[in-house]
């Protein structure tokens, strides 16, 4: 389990890498651990500094501006606006479909849920489903989710380590048995369940299913690529995703690698996908051991540090909200002020 290395320079003072209690959830196919929560009735609970044994929502909002940055703090109502999984996959999952914000909102007053998939492990042919391999109707969907046939129509993929799915709201998926795998999705429980191959759930009643919302859910567009590409190189970043809901940065590093990222105005989590670290803060020197396989939340206001491999290598993913405007967008706003 994570712990600290640097006791808080302050006791007062809030803004500082915090580490969480193990909170996994055992389901018909395998488990999950939600990493870093802020789902109501799921909260992740910090386990290290002046703020150990508290939820993390709780937290957030005696300085959500500063934890949060000003900006997604703005935009999400103070509230968290990312989850982030490890998900181990000894079976099949159900193959599910999640809604976009409007479909959310209007259904359940909840936000959608757009994720990303980083396979950590995969055993030889192991394969998911993400999106159609062949253009189908509302109609059909329902037919083939009636006779049992609804997998025929998806785009099948072999998976190994390293590889990267972003599934947009909207995106029929699925993570087959044999896979293990790092998840971050915007912060929301609201799952349709389309197929479960017909078997019972933990308590021996069959799961339920939600064929009518998810095919109002669906996004029934067939598209080339379903994989996210991106290359990952020994001591650089991989800027391999950036989307409306979150960016996703990898860091593999061999020496200390420093991310001064305050520029972003976002706190960022970081899930150690292998080889442990030390991740210490530039301007508070609080420093914490982050094993491999745990996660650490960065607030915003403090988000200069290193990550220091404590083995050979180490490899870092980086979760956050990207509210750096680019250079043509400065540009245009200083025109519309001037």
């Amino acid at each position: 389990m994570p712990k600290v290395i640097h006791a808080m320079n302050h006791n007062s003072n809030i803004l500082y890498p915090m580490l969480f209690a193990q909170n996994r959830k055992t389901l018909v196919w395998g488990t999950e651990d939600w990493t870093v929560s802020a789902v109501p009735g799921s909260e992740s609970v910090i386990e290290n500094g002046p703020c150990a044994g508290r939820p993390l929502p709780e937290i957030i909002s005696l300085q959500p501006h500063e934890i949060l940055g000003y900006e997604v703090a703005r935009q999400h109502d103070c509230q968290l606006p990312l989850l982030t999984k490890i998900i181990d996959a000894r079976l099949d999952l159900s193959i599910q479909v999640h809604p976009n914000d409007e479909m959310a909102h209007r259904e359940h007053q909840k936000r959608g849920k757009s994720e990303m998939w980083y396979v950590l492990d995969a055993k030889p042919g192991s394969y998911l489903y993400a999106g159609f391999k062949e253009k189908v109707s509302p109609e059909q969907y329902k037919q083939r989710v009636a006779d049992g046939t609804i997998t025929d129509v998806l785009a099948r993929h072999e998976v190994r380590q390293g590889d990267i799915f972003y599934l947009p709201a909207g995106r029929v998926h699925a993570i087959c048995g044999g896979i293990r795998l790092a998840e971050v999705q915007q912060s929301s429980d609201v799952t349709y369940r389309i197929f479960d191959y017909n078997r019972p759930g933990l308590d021996g009643k069959p799961r339920e299913l939600h064929t009518e919302l998810a095919a109002q859910a669906i996004d029934y567009h067939v598209y080339p690529e379903y994989r996210t590409e991106h290359q990952e190189m020994m001591n650089e970043r991989d800027k391999c995703l950036d989307t409306p809901y979150f960016s996703i940065r990898i860091i593999e590093a061999s020496v200390p690698f420093h991310r001064n990222v305050v520029k972003y105005d976002s706190f960022f989590i970081l899930m150690n996908l292998s080889g442990d670290c030390r991740i210490r803060v530039r301007s508070t020197n609080d420093e914490v051991f982050l094993p491999e396989g745990t996660s650490c939340f960065i607030p915003a206001a403090i988000a200069d540090y290193d990550i220091i491999p404590t083995k050979a290598t180490t490899k870092v993913l980086e979760a956050f909200i990207n509210n750096r405007k680019s250079i043509k967008s400065l540009i245009s706003d200083f025109l519309h002020w001037t």
